[in-house]
């Protein structure tokens, strides 16, 4: 049977880790990497039977590259502190490790939970995420929005990943305004410039992408929300990078 080492980054999540390891306990290894928690994840992580490691944060590619250098076994599954492995998922993982596999990574599609109820359209379903793969063949980029690059064949695991995001409003909104942070840094270290074409038209035709032809509406007033926070993002990142871009120091008076 093939080993596999089950991982989490995390960072003050003491709400979520527990159910997240829980829906873990098939694996090999399980292995929580964290940044620097004020609350009790390292603890709650540690008391139920975890492997866990602190690394400073840089970003969120290296924290990946990270955890995956420290597995015990070359097959890894990853999951976020919010996120469970549905019983669907989990057999259909139980069975793949039964044979010899024949992809480097797979494929899982996540269904997500946002306000009262699991939100199928919207551009946030079928959300498919590579999960599990063969460390020698994979290496994660991007500061911001990250993901693994796998080296050969991609295949598709039976069940989705079940994804409790944002407990409320206010949370949503302090995610956003972290990843456009650090997404206005990246493009203006790398000499990107402000456009006002971008500022003004990116973010109502990001709201009609989500809230129209991807069918939000469907998913009744969640389904504005997300739209709307998705034309907030785009807005934010561009008023951010112009932010930074025109940034003066003020005269002396």
């Amino acid at each position: 049977m093939i080993r596999i080492s089950a991982r989490i980054n995390a960072f003050n999540e003491e709400d979520h880790i527990a159910g997240a390891l829980d829906s873990l306990a098939w694996a090999d290894e399980r292995l929580v990497v964290d940044s620097g928690s004020t609350d009790r994840t390292a603890a709650i992580a540690a008391s139920m039977g975890a492997r866990v490691l602190r690394h400073e944060f840089q970003d969120y590619g290296d924290q990946h590259n990270f955890a995956d250098s420290q597995c015990r076994y070359d097959w890894i599954f990853w999951l976020d502190a919010d996120e469970r492995v549905s019983p669907r998922l989990r057999d259909a993982i139980q069975d793949w490790r039964t044979r010899e596999p024949d992809c480097q990574g797979y494929l899982a599609t996540r269904r997500t939970w946002y306000w009262d109820r699991w939100i199928n359209h919207s551009g946030w379903y079928p959300d498919a995420k590579a999960r599990l793969y063969h460390r020698a063949r994979t290496h994660w980029v991007g500061v911001v929005h990250e993901a693994p690059e796998i080296s050969g064949r991609i295949g598709r695991l039976d069940g989705d990943l079940l994804h409790f995001t944002r407990r409320n409003f206010h949370e949503h909104i302090a995610v956003l305004n972290r990843y456009t942070d650090l997404a206005a840094q990246v493009r203006h270290q790398a000499g990107a410039k402000p456009s006002l074409l971008r500022l003004v038209g990116l973010p109502p035709w990001t709201f009609f992408q989500s809230y129209i032809l991807r069918q939000g509406f469907r998913d009744g007033l969640p389904g504005w929300l997300i739209a709307m926070q998705a034309g907030y993002y785009v807005f934010a990142k561009e008023a951010k990078l112009a932010e930074k871009y025109f940034a003066r120091t003020p005269p002396r008076t």
